[in-house]
């Protein structure tokens, strides 16, 4: 029987649709498979250490846990107030964030070696009261108001609370007791030791406390802080406390500015119970307070360059209220929502000098 031969035109056309299909799947395979990697995955390793309370709720901000991952940390914390972690014990730690120079000179007196330091954030030394407080100032002039930015004398001020004076004296006639300022503990946390520094350099007629003037006035100092009873350790707790307990027992007390700017974004609810009470009230003269990052080890300088780079720097601001390279002016501070705040902080005093503030920490202990 013969064998019918398949003519050679259709065994041509047969091999290029074969070969097509071949081509055709091997592109549909290729594009399935995952991209290939030109690195490694990034080993996340854990960074830990003692921070100041007031830092917490940008440590705790998930955009910084993303932004921390991103570069392979993994960053914990330990509060505790800027001068007692100097105190502490820092075994296992990798890094110290107090909320000052101060701080960190002091921890260089207790021995705190760092292998790298920098100032990370700036914020002003506040005054937070009440409206009925502050417009009671205002009318016996201890305070005054200007385009709704209210300013405390600071030299009215320390002469009132050495003189005395009671709430009635100063204004506010429905305050008990003595004229005062709560601050938290100035030989453990920061925002105290910084309002024990601008005291003491009012009592040295304006310029920054020296060993000798600190020597003159130490006890003095002391005495406006003892008219405040207990202190607390943490300035967040100590805001958290004016916040809670009301003007009855918080009548006027120390923070940082960039509080109320946290508090604004982060819990706009409670921020609106309070924003027509509340008065953030600048001191003058005030100081800045410029948060510093020690690194104690190479983890601690990983964390210290995520602290400065552009995205935590922006955020810091924008969701944080702390002032820091990415604030140019630009972005203004009118973006909280928070009345009686301003973009450039005026009638700043230097810090005293690191004698002197020991010297000072030591005549409050």
């Amino acid at each position: 029987m013969e064998t019918k031969r398949i003519p050679a035109k259709l065994i041509g056309l047969i091999a290029l649709l074969a070969a097509v299909a071949i081509v055709f799947g091997l592109v549909v395979w290729n594009a399935s498979r995952p991209a290939p990697t030109t690195s490694q995955p990034t080993r996340t390793v854990t960074v830990d250490g003692y921070l100041g309370g007031e830092k917490i709720g940008l440590f705790d901000d998930p955009e910084f846990g993303r932004i921390a991952a991103a570069q392979g940390l993994d960053v914990s914390y330990r509060k505790a107030g800027s001068l007692a972690m100097m105190d502490a014990d820092r075994k296992g730690l990798d890094y110290l964030f107090p909320s000052s120079r101060i701080a960190v000179e002091y921890g260089k007196a207790q021995g705190v070696k760092a292998v790298r330091s920098d100032i990370v954030f700036n914020s002003p030394i506040v005054i937070y009261t009440h409206k009925a407080v502050a417009d009671g100032l205002v009318s016996t002039g201890l305070m005054s108001v200007k385009d709704g930015v209210y300013r405390i004398d600071m030299a009215k001020a320390v002469t009132a609370m050495e003189a005395n004076r009671s709430w009635t004296d100063v204004g506010y006639a429905a305050g008990y007791g003595q004229f005062r300022i709560d601050s938290t503990d100035p030989v453990q946390s920061n925002s105290g030791n910084e309002y024990a520094a601008l005291i003491a350099t009012v009592m040295n007629g304006g310029a920054p406390a020296t060993t000798e003037s600190v020597t003159r006035d130490g006890p003095r100092v002391k005495a406006i802080f003892e008219k405040s009873g207990w202190m607390e350790t943490s300035s967040e707790d100590s805001f958290s406390q004016f916040l809670t307990l009301g003007v009855g027992s918080k009548p006027m007390t120390v923070g940082y500015e960039s509080q109320i700017l946290d508090l604004a974004v982060n819990k706009p609810d409670a921020f609106k119970q309070v924003k027509d009470d509340i008065v953030i009230a600048y001191p003058t003269p005030t100081v800045w307070s410029t948060h510093t990052l020690m690194a104690l080890d190479e983890k601690g300088e990983r964390l210290l360059d995520l602290l400065t780079s552009s995205d935590v720097q922006r955020l810091a601001w924008r969701r944080h209220g702390f002032r820091s390279v990415d604030y140019t002016g630009d972005d203004s501070i009118a973006r909280f929502g928070v009345n009686g705040v301003v973009d450039q902080v005026t009638d700043v005093a230097e810090l005293p000098g690191n004698q002197a503030m020991q010297a000072l920490i030591t005549a409050l202990k």
